[in-house]
């Protein structure tokens, strides 16, 4: 492409007055980013270019959005949009000074004030070249930068506050998601006392206060000390904060979160979480090894575990040298502060064909058709981060040739390992409580996550999801009547329990537990870990038993009776998604796993479990929905305690507590829980309990007992649930007509029902008029039928993604994909040849059909 001109603060006096001439036109379309703008000058909007790439990156002086070479153009001719500064670093060898130390030499430093990128700024070894300037299309005109004299005012002012944004992924507010932590300035200057102090595996407590919960340990002079007080009734005495103020040592890390992958560190000085890339060795002065810390159930680590058996080991093949894999589809994934979820994820759906093609194949046509800013569009980040992980472009090997001439240029080209999906998670987790923030979440609840928004965001003529897609028939019988009824729903994932009873090694287990007791109480290291070990046919026949249904309504006595319900596949899915379900929730309704062994097949066939329908001989129960129950005051209503009781333990006021278990039917206490966030900052929060009259019924008392309210409107209450859980209202009114006030169906009809999220009123009227018992399975079954691949029960497994941690709150996922015939580890950046794939420890697994 031909360049007109070239503009420079060096040339002659004749270019001061061409530049103020050659912006004039342009002038309506720069603009001063405000404070509510988000500047992407760290990564282009349809690729993972950035300023370091060898094209740079050009930002848009009207949108501030960030384009790479190869796609500037498109932005060019979409918008209009002509001035854009282009953005340019060049890493450069240090040059050797007599000392044998390395020259600083940084030039233009001021320009990219914070320039974010995957390079360590802090490298002993290179440094920075930075280059800005403005180019103007389409005749690429350059002007140089400094041009302050020469350049307009607005212009030089419009520069200068884009150079100087924060990041677009820092938080905004205090309601709006959390950003990737940064790097702490003390961490690679941090003073460590030598006085000798050794940090215990276990034991530790507050030296002021003797407190054993909330402990942080000093990274200066080894000190343990409580953190500050929590709104709930937890945390300590912040006897931590009180001893930075008296000696100002900046850095503490939170015992209990030392893991071979991290660790949680705060700094005093800067006042927010940190991230210490010495940190393996910071813990090491005080005789902390990460790579043996392990979480023990109360929180605690201890780093007693033999290696051979700690699932942080096996699961990342540790000790063993793997050789790293290059090119498309081996490209890793940075990991931004516990999102390795996330990245074991998106490696896992995009090893599938169907969604290869459907992003990847379509991406010509999705980036020319993605709206005025690509950033906020779910099927352009989606194809940017297939693209980014199947071309190869990222994931390119180093090759000699090319290192020597490095060394010969004193110039230093950055390999491009990996991608950093910054961009992608903060859209798809934007206006989650959870996801969108820096903590740890669950991989299976992420997938259902990403399926939603696959759903509600179609791409072509085909639905990717649909691969994952299949129809359960649950068989509900009364056990007095022997009358059944026959439902179907839609779901993405089968879910198998984990049968601890069938367990092979019960002798070695039961010997193992006394002897973790009696260390325990002696406060010995602990024995070495026994593992249970659980046969996958014992977990599949788990998985088909009957079970039994809680508070069951029989149509046909008209009254409570036992009743138990089997699931069947009305369907088999193109690609069977299983999850093992191993965590489970303690007594203190924190999250906990349970650390087995599965024998994973790697052919599976369920045929067997093929659902039948109405067998000859059975009878349905009558089509006939509960009677409304108007309790006469509060003492009527069976509200229930133990829910109320972990609510309260957990620091909510008593009445609130009691409230949320009234108004979400006693749902259990991980419904009533979301009922509390939804409506903290009401002003009668925690004021008691007050029964609505029978006019007012309606509105709350028909929650209680899931019955159709007296002017068939649902519960205001439940409505208010799911619409805090990010849908509309619309559609929450219509999940809970479709499935007679019942929360915990309305949520599975919601997932099930993406594409009547839109639904007018007039469609809800007439749902009104279809609502009955089945009302869910008519709508699922129109005239086109459910989007479904049936086929075999016969399967083979590609793919597993693992979990090391004792609970969805810590820990660190992996993924093990096939390809080509070999098993390969992806462990965020990392990607690598498998020798010991560790299929019997993984949690979520991927299955595909085999042909018939």
């Amino acid at each position: 492409m031909q360049r007109a001109a070239f503009f420079s603060g060096g040339d002659a006096q004749m270019a001061a007055g061409d530049l103020g001439e050659l912006l004039v036109p342009y002038m309506p379309t720069i603009r001063v980013p405000k404070s509510g703008d988000r500047v992407y000058k760290t990564e282009c909007a349809f690729s993972y270019d950035s300023p370091e790439s060898e094209g740079g990156l050009y930002v848009c002086m009207n949108t501030f959005l960030g384009f790479g070479r190869e796609h500037i153009e498109r932005h060019y001719r979409k918008t209009g949009q002509c001035v854009y500064l282009h953005l340019k670093r060049r890493v450069i060898e240090k040059v050797p000074g007599a000392s044998g130390g390395a020259l600083p030499k940084r030039r233009n430093a001021k320009l990219f004030l914070d320039l974010e990128t995957n390079s360590d700024p802090n490298n002993d070894d290179f440094e920075y070249e930075d280059e800005a300037k403005l180019v103007i299309f389409p005749d690429h005109y350059e002007i140089l930068l400094p041009n302050i004299e020469e350049l307009p005012a607005l212009v030089t002012i419009a520069c200068d506050a884009l150079l100087s944004a924060k990041s677009p992924y820092r938080k905004q507010d205090p309601d709006s998601w959390e950003e990737e932590l940064q790097a702490s300035k003390h961490a690679k200057t941090l003073v460590q006392l030598d006085n000798g102090v050794r940090i215990p595996p276990s034991g530790w407590k507050c030296s002021k206060c003797d407190l054993r919960e909330n402990l942080w340990l000093n990274l200066t002079d080894g000190s343990v000390l409580c953190g500050k007080w929590f709104f709930d009734g937890s945390g300590g005495n912040g006897h931590a904060m009180e001893h930075y103020k008296e000696t100002g040592y900046p850095l503490a890390v939170k015992l209990g979160t030392i893991t071979p992958d991290g660790a949680d560190v705060y700094s005093f000085d800067e006042e927010e979480p940190v991230l210490d890339p010495h940190i393996a060795k910071h813990l090491a002065h005080f005789g902390i090894d990460m790579l043996q810390m392990q979480v023990t159930e109360n929180g605690l680590r201890d780093n007693d575990i033999k290696p051979r058996v700690s699932e942080w080991e096996v699961i990342q093949e540790a000790g063993v040298k793997l050789k790293p894999m290059y090119g498309p589809g081996y490209t890793g994934m940075k990991n931004l502060g516990n999102s390795c979820y996330l990245n074991a994820v998106m490696q896992a759906i995009f090893s599938i064909p169907e969604f290869q093609r459907a992003y990847v194949g379509n991406l010509p046509r999705i980036f020319d058709y993605s709206p005025l800013d690509p950033t906020q569009d779910f099927n352009t980040q989606m194809a940017k981060l297939g693209h980014g992980l199947l071309s190869g472009q990222y994931s390119k090997p180093p090759m000699k040739s090319e290192l020597i001439e490095q060394v010969m240029k004193e110039e230093h080209k950055p390999q491009h390992n990996g991608i950093s999906p910054r961009m992608f998670k903060a859209f798809i987790s934007k206006g989650h409580p959870e996801f969108s923030s820096n903590r740890q979440q669950d991989a299976q609840e992420f997938f259902l996550h990403l399926i939603n928004l696959v759903e509600r965001n179609p791409v072509g003529s085909e639905n990717p999801s649909d691969v994952f897609r299949f129809l359960v028939e649950e068989r509900t019988q009364c056990c007095q009547s022997r009358k059944v009824r026959y439902t179907e729903r839609v779901d993405y994932i089968m879910q198998l329990p984990v049968a601890m009873e069938a367990a092979t090694n019960k002798d070695e287990l039961i010997a193992y537990e006394l002897k973790r007791r009696e260390a325990e109480a002696a406060r010995r290291p602990p024995p070495e870990l026994v593992r249970a070990k659980i046969p996958f046919s014992a977990c599949l026949q788990a998985f088909s038993e009957p079970n039994n249904v809680e508070d069951f309504w029989s149509s046909a006595l008209q009254a409570k009776s036992a009743g138990v319900k089997t699931s069947r596949f009305a369907s088999f899915p193109e690609y069977l998604v299983v999850q093992i379900k191993k965590f489970t929730f303690g007594l203190d309704w924190i999250p906990k796993k349970l650390d087995v062994s599965v024998d994973m097949p790697d052919f599976l066939d369920i045929s067997h479990l093929r659902a039948r329908g109405l067998q000859p001989g059975e009878e349905e129960l009558p089509d006939i929905a509960p009677p409304i129950i108007i309790p006469d005051d509060a003492k009527a209503l069976d509200i229930d305690e133990s829910s109320v009781m972990q609510l309260a333990e957990m620091g909510f006021p008593l009445e609130a507590c009691r409230k949320a278990v009234y108004y979400t039917g006693n749902l259990g206490a991980e419904v009533a829980f979301n009922w509390i966030i939804a409506h903290m900052e009401e002003p009668d929060f925690a004021e008691p309990l007050v029964i609505p009259a029978f006019g007012e019924v309606a509105s709350s008392g028909a929650a209680v007992f899931g019955a159709v309210g007296l002017d068939n409107q649902p519960p205001e209450e439940m409505v208010a649930i799911i619409i805090s859980m990010g849908f509309q209202r619309n559609l929450a009114i219509q999940a809970l007509k479709a499935t007679n006030n019942n929360l915990e169906r309305a949520l599975e009809w919601i997932f099930s029902h993406p594409e009547l999220e839109e639904e007018t009123e007039p469609a809800l009227d007439m749902m009104d008029m279809e609502n009955n018992a089945n009302a869910n399975i008519l709508a699922e079954t129109g005239s086109e039928g459910p989007r479904i691949k049936d086929g075999s029960g016969r399967y083979e497994l590609f793919g597993f993604i693992s979990h090391m941690g004792t609970s969805t709150m810590s820990g660190h996922y992996v993924c093990h994909l096939k390809k080509e015939g070999r098993w390969v580890i992806y462990n965020d950046l990392r990607v690598c040849a498998s020798e010991r794939p560790p299929k019997d420890l993984g949690y979520i697994y991927f299955y595909h059909r085999i042909p018939s």
